[in-house]
């Protein structure tokens, strides 16, 4: 059964599986988790559909990361 992007309850261990979809629910949880400054750019996006396992968990903390590094966070 595939994730419900849209409606179903977000989590840090919420697996990226091959239906991600960039949906509100997917950016108010990266919101809640990475700050009022977050915002999606082609470079995460390609990341997070790369084919490699991941969590939104990790979405969010690599989000972090690279915006930490470049002192935008």
């Amino acid at each position: 059964m595939n994730f419900d992007w849209h409606g179903s309850v977000i989590t840090r261990q919420t697996s990226v599986d091959a239906h991600y979809k960039n949906t509100q629910n997917v950016r108010r949880f990266l919101l809640d988790q990475c700050g009022p400054g977050f915002r999606l750019d082609r470079d995460l996006m390609a990341w997070i559909r790369d084919g490699a396992a991941k969590t939104m968990g990790d979405v969010a903390d690599e989000w972090m990361r690279r915006h930490t590094q470049a002192g935008d966070a």
